[in-house]
C-alpha cells in the first residue's frame, strides 16, 4: 500500500495508505545530537543486525568520518564537524571568565538517519511499487520487488536512498521493520549510549524534544533547534527529526526540504489538457480534408 497524501498537522500515513484504524501509532526517531559523542555504535549496530556489507575503511580527510554519507550500504551516518570561534560566535555559553571572547573548539555530532518522510517523493516514482508505507507510517524497500530502476535516488529531497553495489537495487532505513514486528526497538536506538537516538510514538517524542530544546535554550545554547518535525514543512513532517546546536546546512541537511513530486498533480493536468488539445486539432484537420 503506497497511499501518500498529506493530512494536515495530524498527518497518519499509515491510515492514509489504506490500513485499517486499529493499526500501530506512527514510530520514528528523535535524534538529539547535544549528546551525540559520535561513538559510531549505532552504525556498527545497524550494520550488524542488517547484515550490511563493510564499508568506509579508508581515510576521507573529513575529520573522523569515515563513512562520508549515507547510501545504500550504510542506513545511518555520524557526521563529525568541527568549529572554532568566540562562546558568542557559536551560540554556546562561555565556558572561560565571564565577559572573555577567547576562541573555543566545539564538536558536533549528528547520526544521520532516512527521514521516513510523511509525504516521500520516492512512494511517487516508484514504478514497481518496490517502495510502501508500512502499519508503522515507515517507508520501505520490499528487495524482491525492486528492479534497481534508480528514479527513487533523485527524488529524495535528503540524498537518502541509493542503490547497492552489491545487488543493484535500492537500500535505506527500514527502522528495522523486523524488530518493530517483534515489539523491540530499532538497533541504533538500542546501542546508543547516550540516548541521543530516541525510538517510540511520533507524538511523544516530539513533546519530549519541545522541552528538550528550551531547556538547552535556557542554558545559553541560542542556536538549538528543532528540524523535520513541523508537518506544514516541504515534506509534511519527518519520521526522523532532530535537534541542532547550529543551522541545517553545517550538518549537510538541506534548510528547506520540499517534495521533488509536488509539481506531478499539476504536470499530468497540463500534459492531459495539451494532449486533448492536440487531438481536437488533428482530428479537425481530418474532418477538414475529408469535407
Amino acid at each position: 500500500m503506497t497511499g501518500n497524501r498529506l493530512s494536515g498537522p495530524l498527518a497518519d500515513p499509515a491510515g492514509d495508505a489504506g490500513y485499517p484504524d486499529d493499526h500501530p501509532p506512527r514510530v520514528g526517531f528523535f535524534t538529539d545530537t547535544s549528546v551525540c559523542i559520535g561513538c559510531k555504535a549505532c552504525e556498527v549496530a545497524c550494520k550488524q543486525w542488517n547484515l550490511l556489507p563493510e564499508d568506509g575503511l579508508d581515510l576521507t580527510g573529513m575529520s573522523y568520518d569515515n563513512t562520508g554519507e549515507l547510501s545504500g550500504t550504510t542506513w545511518r551516518h555520524v557526521a563529525f564537524v568541527e568549529q572554532r570561534g568566540t562562546a558568542q560566535e557559536l551560540g554556546m555559553p562561555a565556558l572561560g571568565p565571564p565577559g572573555g571572547d577567547e576562541e573555543q573548539v566545539r564538536w558536533l555530532m549528528s547520526s544521520d538517519v532516512c527521514k521516513h518522510c510523511t509525504h516521500a517523493a520516492c512512494l511517487d516514482v516508484c514504478p514497481t511499487g518496490a517502495l510502501i508505507r508500512t502499519e508503522h507510517g515507515t517507508v520501505l524497500v520490499q528487495d524482491d520487488v525492486c528492479n534497481g530502476c534508480g528514479y527513487c535516488v533523485p527524488a529524495c529531497p535528503y540524498g537518502v536512498i541509493d542503490r547497492r553495489p552489491d545487488t543493484g537495487g535500492v537500500a535505506k532505513c527500514t527502522l528495522c521493520q523486523d524488530r518493530l514486528g517483534a515489539g523491540l526497538a530499532p538497533a541504533c536506538a538500542t546501542a546508543c549510549p547516550t540516548e541521543s537516538i530516541q525510538y517510540g510514538p511520533l507524538d511523544e517524542l516530539r513533546e519530549r524534544a519541545a522541552l528538550r530544546v528550551a531547556d538547552l535554550q535556557e542554558q545559553g545554547f541560542s542556536g538549538a533547534r528543532l528540524y523535520g518535525h513541523e508537518p506544514d514543512d516541504g515534506v509534511g513532517g519527518d519520521g526522523a527529526f532532530f535537534l541542532l546546536l547550529d543551522e541545517p546546512e553545517v550538518y549537510g541537511l538541506p534548510p528547506d526540504p520540499v517534495v521533488t513530486t509536488r509539481d506531478l498533480p499539476s504536470m499530468w493536468r497540463h500534459a492531459a489538457v495539451g494532449a486533448a488539445t492536440a487531438l481536437a486539432i488533428v482530428a479537425g484537420s481530418f474532418l477538414g480534408r475529408r469535407r
